[in-house]
């Protein structure tokens, strides 16, 4: 198994996500609500998590090293946005909802 499996759920905990990771197994409990935060995604699976998690929130969060996402899941901004999400990349960088520096 690959051990940083789980590094991803830091970047969930900024959001407000109740989550313990014990050996192998994590745990997520619900929470009332989860907050805008900036996000990396480390790899496929913890940028599709962060994509979720940001959708829920309520207000902007931001998503830096979002190339695993793009190259795994094919036109996931359109598609989102076909199902009614507020979600966008901007122009030229390799992160959503904010130019980049």
């Amino acid at each position: 198994m690959w051990e940083n499996r789980f590094r991803y759920v830091d970047e969930l905990r900024k959001m407000g996500a109740n989550v313990q990771v014990d050996g192998q197994v994590a745990v997520f409990e619900g929470v009332e609500k989860l907050s805008p935060a900036p996000l990396r995604a480390s790899d496929l699976r913890a940028g599709a998590a962060m994509v979720v998690a940001a959708l829920m929130a309520d207000g902007t969060s931001e998503i830096e090293e979002i190339g695993h996402i793009e190259r795994g899941y094919e036109n996931i901004v359109e598609k989102l946005r076909g199902l009614g999400a507020d979600i966008r990349r901007w122009s030229g960088c390799r992160c959503w909802n904010r130019p980049c520096n």
